[in-house]
């Protein structure tokens, strides 16, 4: 099977338009949660979000371009423009058909069909742009990534709800590791902060109205946001070849379904899935350094996922760093294992542990080291990313340093 390493990294998110803003939020334990900027959000409950602030599409696309792409989509080609740019590839020739994209979201053009059902049903009208379902659909970014970028290979989307990212990377990773492709473009976007999408999560009743504290006694639920990560997977000796920077190894994946309840998070699915993501990359319990954990802020998750945690690593568990990067940037559903694999890489490249900010009571059935409220310090060789989606689909990935 061949290696796979990551040779770029790409952002745009509530904590920075970058992945150093980004990387420094984290390192600063920023919250990017606020009040939500959006039309009728005194119609809202819930009118907190991580919105990407300062973010003007016309300092990026022309007229036409914006016509054609969602707010999701624009964030993938920005990211993606980083990502990829940090790479240093070119698609062409034989490349560019062993290359492609794979990303993850779970609304898609979710802002397009809320302006339009509002264009329709409150305004009256009975035309819609003709660019509407293009603009809204969910493979709509990695089309345009291929087409931007040349990617003639594997290319579609995933929508597994919050599992969406890991679920899109952990193919890619598929993808190169068994030969079919040599360079995949993936990682996830999400922009649901509008009216209709924050109304339909309302209904859930698992929002918080003042802020996500994820294994913390007092949280009160998970809080969204919004943005996109997007990463450069490469066979290892493709970059190796070219002489590209290494960033990290990716080295395993899993996923499993609870098979259970649609909206209720099983342990033993959790539990499998990690377990799955190690075996697969032939690793001991005692190798796992840090995990990025899934920590949405409620209840049901937190306490599942540190069983989950409990359950695999044993008495390793109390040893382990574990974190939640929803507490700063919030929960982006579809694109969010992307943002948070940022983290990943910054614990094993730069030694930084993001922390879990919002900490202010232990909760005695989540007694993990949660690297409470201060970024820490630490080597460490390898990391998780968990997640963990309605509908009980998990996806983990497992990044070593390199």
């Amino acid at each position: 099977m061949k290696r796979v390493v990551i040779t770029g990294q790409g952002t745009i998110n509530p904590l920075g338009h970058s992945v150093p803003d980004t990387l420094e939020g984290l390192r600063e334990g920023r919250c990017a949660i606020g009040p939500l900027d959006i039309r009728d959000v005194e119609r809202l409950s819930i009118r907190i979000g991580g919105q990407v602030k300062g973010y003007v599409p016309e300092d990026h696309f022309n007229r036409q371009q914006i016509a054609l792409y969602d707010r999701f989509t624009q964030f993938t080609l920005l990211a993606a423009k980083q990502a990829i740019g940090q790479a240093g590839l070119t698609f062409c020739g034989e490349l560019s058909q062993e290359a492609g994209v794979v990303l993850g979201t779970s609304g898609g053009g979710m802002t397009t069909l809320d302006e339009n059902y509002r264009s329709v049903y409150e305004d009256g009208k009975n035309r819609v742009h003709p660019f509407v379902v293009p603009k809204l659909m969910n493979n709509a970014a990695a089309s345009h990534v291929s087409m931007t970028y040349n990617l003639k290979g594997p290319s579609f989307t995933v929508a597994t709800a919050c599992a969406s990212s890991n679920h899109a990377m952990g193919q890619a990773f598929q993808l190169i590791r068994s030969g079919i492709s040599r360079v995949m473009v993936t990682g996830g976007s999400e922009s649901m902060l509008c009216f209709g999408g924050i109304k339909a999560w309302e209904g859930l009743r698992v929002m918080s109205r003042d802020g996500c504290r994820p294994f913390s006694a007092n949280r009160n639920g998970m809080v969204q946001g919004e943005g996109a990560a997007v990463f450069v997977f490469e066979e290892y000796e493709h970059a190796r070849a070219r002489g590209a920077q290494m960033l990290a190894e990716v080295v395993g994946f899993a996923m499993t379904s609870d098979a259970s309840d649609i909206v209720m998070p099983s342990r033993q699915g959790a539990a499998r899935a990690i377990s799955g993501a190690l075996r697969d990359a032939r690793l001991n319990p005692e190798d796992i350094g840090y995990i990025n954990a899934h920590g949405t802020g409620t209840a049901a998750n937190d306490k599942t996922e540190c069983a989950a945690v409990a359950d695999v690593f044993g008495p390793h568990a109390d040893r382990l760093m574990i974190s939640s990067t929803k507490s700063m940037h919030g929960h982006l559903i579809g694109g969010t294992g992307a943002v948070e694999l940022l983290a990943c890489i910054m614990a094993l490249k730069d030694g930084i542990i993001a922390p879990t900010i919002g900490y202010d009571e232990p909760d005695p059935e989540c007694t993990l080291d949660v690297v409470p409220n201060v970024a820490r310090e630490a080597q460490v060789d390898v990391a998780l990313s968990n997640a963990f989606a309605f509908g009980g689909l998990n996806a983990v990935l497992a990044l070593r340093r390199i």
